[in-house]
């Protein structure tokens, strides 16, 4: 049986792993979920998991979710080549330290942006307090000056020489804020010199590919149907804003 792979572009975890498994030529199932509209409440989507969150992978008969897990697994499935997630103790331990610390510090305040910049005011209509808007700005920008200082220092990549999982879960979390037309890379030549790095290395075309639906958000935005959002809307506004 396939490997089909759930997704929806517009998930920072579900780039990462939408990129990591066409650079690595792992062959799989696109299957196309709209978290927009709610299609992770499905009950066809509940069978694959019951999480309910996206990406989430089924192999056969094993599901899985979570995307470094997810990555991680296929890593160790199909043999990816190892500076991905290295076989070495202390260069694994280095990937593992950053896939730990960055769902609390780059992930949710780079999500906390876009949301209240953009997604919440505009597709849904709700005005969101200025003083929440510039605590999330200072967050993000204190966990890129640790991001710089702790994980990236003055090396080509997290763990040094070669890009690795961490590299790539890192450059799809700070970008998410560009979807809400935030310059994150303006001022901060170190990230930005790296970010170009992590997308050579990527691939320029796989890169931009797969960030286009954020890319495009803006504009998309301005013609979306605001009762596309309402199936989230209750829930989005007691996440971020409760």
């Amino acid at each position: 049986m396939s490997l089909e792979i759930y997704l929806d572009l517009f998930s920072q975890p579900c780039r990462s792993v939408y990129i990591f498994t066409k650079k690595n030529n792992i062959q799989f199932d696109h299957k196309k979920i709209t978290l927009f509209d709610g299609s992770q409440y499905g009950e066809e989507f509940g069978k694959i998991n019951v999480l309910r969150k996206l990406p989430a992978i089924k192999d056969g008969d094993f599901c899985l979710a979570e995307s470094v897990a997810i990555m991680m697994y296929l890593a160790e499935k199909f043999h990816t080549p190892d500076h991905w997630y290295p076989a070495d103790l202390q260069k694994r331990a280095r990937v593992n330290e950053y896939l730990s610390w960055q769902h609390s510090s780059i992930r949710i305040h780079g999500s906390r942006i876009l949301w209240f910049n953009l997604l919440i005011p505009k597709a849904m209509g709700v005005e969101v307090p200025k003083e929440k808007i510039d605590n999330a700005v200072e967050d993000f920008d204190g966990s890129l000056k640790l991001f710089e200082m702790k994980f990236l220092q003055d090396k080509p990549f997290i763990v040094g020489d070669q890009i690795s999982l961490a590299d790539l879960v890192a450059v799809v979390e700070i970008m998410q804020p560009v979807g809400a037309g935030m310059d994150v890379f303006e001022n901060r030549p170190k990230l930005k010199a790296w970010k170009d790095r992590v997308r050579e290395e990527i691939g320029a075309e796989l890169f931009d590919e797969a960030h286009q639906a954020l890319l495009s958000l803006q504009e998309d935005v301005k013609t979306m149907d605001p009762k596309k959002m309402d199936p989230l809307k209750p829930k989005v506004l007691k996440y971020f804003l409760s």
